[in-house]
């Protein structure tokens, strides 16, 4: 596991215990998609759209109350626009405010047979939707590698204010 963090691009790798088509199906259908992420539909091609639907409270195992500051967040729904597609090895897609940014997650097959998961989130415009993005990422990282190995997730809440204290640490002098 390797994370580079900057204002401007944040980088995550991570060996996730499944193969590249068991992975690639986690980022690309909307059901297991929802399980560590955010549902929605897929026009998989360039061009197409790719829906997200936030939805974190089925994100942890427990029981556990959604942050105030998220709550106005809950079934809001919207779209991205995928740039680049290469089953079942790449997808990059626009993400973030006013879709500036750009997610492109590369998979690559690892000697055990496993998956090599790379992520770039480029063109971040400022700190805080550094800190805001890299949080998030490095939490739902973690919600999918656990669903790839069978482990739960009890509180996704309280991971995700763990993953964004620990990034906003990192750039707190940037």
């Amino acid at each position: 596991m390797s994370d580079t963090i900057t204002i401007q691009e944040l980088r995550f790798e991570r060996h996730l215990p499944a193969p590249v088509e068991t992975v690639w199906r986690y980022l690309t259908e909307s059901d297991l998609r929802a399980r560590w992420f955010m549902g929605g539909s897929i026009d998989p091609r360039p061009g197409g759209k790719m829906e997200f639907i936030f939805d974190h409270d089925q994100l942890s195992d427990n029981d556990v109350p959604m942050p105030e500051r998220f709550a106005a967040n809950k079934g809001k729904r919207w779209s991205e626009e995928i740039i680049d597609i290469d089953p079942p090895h790449l997808i990059a897609y626009t993400f973030g405010t006013n879709s500036e940014g750009v997610a492109t997650f590369e998979l690559a097959p690892s000697d055990d047979g496993g998956t090599l998961l790379t992520l770039v989130h480029s063109r971040i415009a400022t700190r805080e939707q550094a800190i805001n993005y890299g949080g998030g990422w490095t939490s739902h990282l973690a919600v999918l590698e656990a669903r790839l190995a069978g482990r739960p997730v009890p509180d996704f809440w309280a991971l995700h204010k763990q993953c964004q204290d620990k990034v906003a640490a990192e750039l707190a002098d940037a």
